[in-house]
């Protein structure tokens, strides 16, 4: 039995380094062909940083939804929680004399509470997925509604000035319009996030929680034979899940400083497309962190490419995602076709 879960953890890591390494040739060659056809800003260290200070709250929340599709589940939800934990804190901070700490409190208890109830609701009652998050997505989206309908910046001075700390890289950066040399720089948030990518690399592939989430993914009923709590991993990824949504949420208001209703929005179809283009597969037990990690990246690369080139209209970007996601998804038919004439 023993032998036979290593080899479920060996095919499903061989498939994940594949995709990994086909995402990793593409986010390659996509930002060299920007720093040598457009050139422009993307040759500057601080380009690079700022698509991570941008996008540093849809790499927590697509390290969580990837591990959750990794057990063949989904979770829609994550956008609408980000975006209610971003209201409360605001909240906290400017109209209950809240302090960063009971802020990032609030953040993780949101977050710990919808991974929870959604994690019980469709690992143990085996509700679909697809409808509980579903039903989380809605409920998070109007209680923030409820919360606070109109828009404000957050003005407490403590969290303002946590916001405003810079993590410099001395040795890189580009020469300012005056000629002197301006150390690159990323915000606290992205950080958190590149911790939480090495976290979450070394439970996948190091533990026996990872290794248990890729073989309830790959086939349940495998995973059954081999001893595994599946009802109790689908539980766990959808707990993580839930957290790390409510981590992103204070990564996100630590960047925009601000409490609005459309915080968030469509975060939880770029978390999905990150995962994808990442290498993750929608039909479970495939996935890479690492991978979701440069699929964020590639969208961020995108959007800059196709603002850079001229088109500001926003959906030229979306049109751009959706063409990478079409192509990643025949990438991913392949290796499952490849698969089966193996087993």
């Amino acid at each position: 039995m023993a032998e036979l879960k290593k080899a479920v953890g060996r095919r499903s890591i061989t498939d994940t380094n594949l995709l990994l390494t086909i995402t990793i040739v593409v986010f390659v060659a996509m930002y060299l062909f920007a720093m040598f056809g457009l050139g422009r800003g993307f040759l500057k260290w601080q380009t690079f940083f700022n698509i991570l200070n941008a996008n540093a709250s849809l790499i927590i929340t697509a390290i969580g939804l990837s591990i959750v599709m990794i057990c063949g589940s989904i979770d829609i939800s994550v956008g609408g929680v980000v975006g209610l934990v971003t209201m409360c804190c605001a909240v906290n901070l400017d109209y209950q004399g809240g302090n960063p700490m009971t802020a990032l409190v609030i953040a993780l208890g949101i977050g710990l509470a919808f991974g929870l109830i959604q994690g019980f609701l469709v690992a143990y009652l085996e509700i679909q997925p697809f409808i509980v998050t579903l039903a989380g997505m809605f409920f998070s989206r109007g209680l923030t509604t409820i919360i606070h309908a109109e828009p404000f910046n957050v003005q407490n001075e403590a969290f303002l000035a946590l916001k405003d700390t810079r993590l410099t890289i001395p040795f890189l950066g580009s020469p300012n319009n005056a000629g002197v040399f301006t150390p690159a720089y990323m915000e606290i948030g992205v950080a958190v996030a590149l911790i939480l990518v090495v976290l979450a690399f070394v439970l996948l592939r190091w533990t026996s929680l990872g290794r248990s989430f890729y073989a309830l993914g790959g086939n349940r009923q495998s995973a059954l034979m081999l001893g595994i709590n599946t009802k109790r991993s689908l539980f766990l990824a959808h707990v993580i899940s839930g957290l790390l949504a409510g981590i992103a949420g204070f990564v996100y208001i630590m960047h925009s400083a601000s409490g609005a209703v459309t915080n968030a929005e469509g975060m939880e179809m770029n978390a999905i497309a990150a995962s994808i283009i990442g290498g993750t597969m929608l039909t479970g037990g495939v996935g890479n962190i690492i991978g979701t990690f440069f699929g964020v990246l590639s969208l961020g690369t995108i959007q800059n490419i196709v603002s850079s080139a001229g088109f500001s209209d926003a959906w030229w970007a979306k049109i751009t995602v959706a063409a990478m996601i079409c192509l990643f998804l025949v990438i991913q038919s392949v290796v499952l076709a490849r698969k089966k004439q193996t087993e």
